[in-house]
């Protein structure tokens, strides 16, 4: 079982708590990555090269901006989220398309990457718990961490849809079937919460890479035909709205919290 250290003051942990929300805007996150990297590069113009060295200046900059806050706020955090994911979806593309690397090779790739992260991880932390990010080199492991994720799966989930030929909605609906297992795994069979989470959290993203190429592709390549502009600007508009709604309930938390009386110091 791994350890779980806590934050000696929870409200300075830098990642938000796993909520249902979480999960939602995690999940459109990773769509809209997957769209958004093809908009950039086919729908502007911009090519694989130019939209990959782009996005990775802004999120640099994005993560600078995370990095100094020192606790968790909505918005720098799942900006950081969203542009981590269409850097991840580019850094796989940019492998396939650019190099010639087999999606079957970028996923046990990707998976060592991750695998090894995770190893440095715990081996300075003694914690993969994502309730105790209240240090820079832990969120850094973190956000390392996430990049990973995000490019083992846009490997794994093109390699399934496009390479296996087993198409959008088959693949997203796999996917969504190991996610449930793995739910169950962890509330009836006791899965380690940890260990539940980070599986979770790495096949969402083929997950929403798949329901978004369904949603965005072409009728004639198996999608809906919605295309990569619409499907974006839908994702990113309900990304936005419910951060909003998330942070205007934070505040309202905040507001209303009442300071606990300290306790005496000398006997009563």
């Amino acid at each position: 079982m791994l350890a779980i250290q806590r934050s000696p003051n929870p409200s300075v942990n830098r990642v938000p708590e796993v909520t249902v929300e979480f999960w939602l805007i995690k999940l459109m996150a990773v769509t809209m990555g997957e769209t958004a990297a093809d908009y950039l590069a086919v729908n502007m113009g911009f090519g694989l090269s130019a939209t990959s060295a782009l996005m990775v200046g802004v999120l640099c900059i994005a993560l600078v901006i995370q990095f100094s806050k020192k606790r968790y706020v909505p918005w720098a955090y799942w900006l950081a989220v969203v542009l981590i994911s269409v850097v991840g979806t580019l850094v796989t593309d940019n492998l396939s398309d650019n190099f010639g690397v087999p999606l079957e090779t970028s996923t046990i790739l990707f998976t060592v990457l991750l695998a090894a992260t995770f190893a440095v991880w715990y081996a300075l932390e003694r914690t993969l718990s994502i309730h105790t990010i209240f240090t820079t080199r832990r969120e850094a492991l973190y956000w390392l961490a996430i990049l990973f994720t995000f490019a083992l799966g846009t490997a794994s989930g093109d390699l399934v849809a496009e390479r296996f030929e087993v198409g959008y909605l088959t693949t997203g609906l796999l996917f969504g079937a190991v996610i449930a297992l793995v739910a169950a795994a962890h509330y009836l069979l006791k899965l380690n919460a940890i260990l539940a989470f980070w599986l979770a959290y790495i096949f969402t993203r083929p997950l929403g890479a798949s329901f978004g190429d369904l949603l965005s592709q072409p009728m004639e390549y198996g999608g809906l035909g919605l295309g990569t502009t619409y499907t974006s600007l839908l994702f990113l508009t309900a990304i936005v709205l419910i951060v909003m709604w998330i942070t205007i309930q934070r505040g309202r938390n905040e507001d209303g919290a009442v300071e606990p009386e300290p306790e005496p110091i000398g006997p009563t």
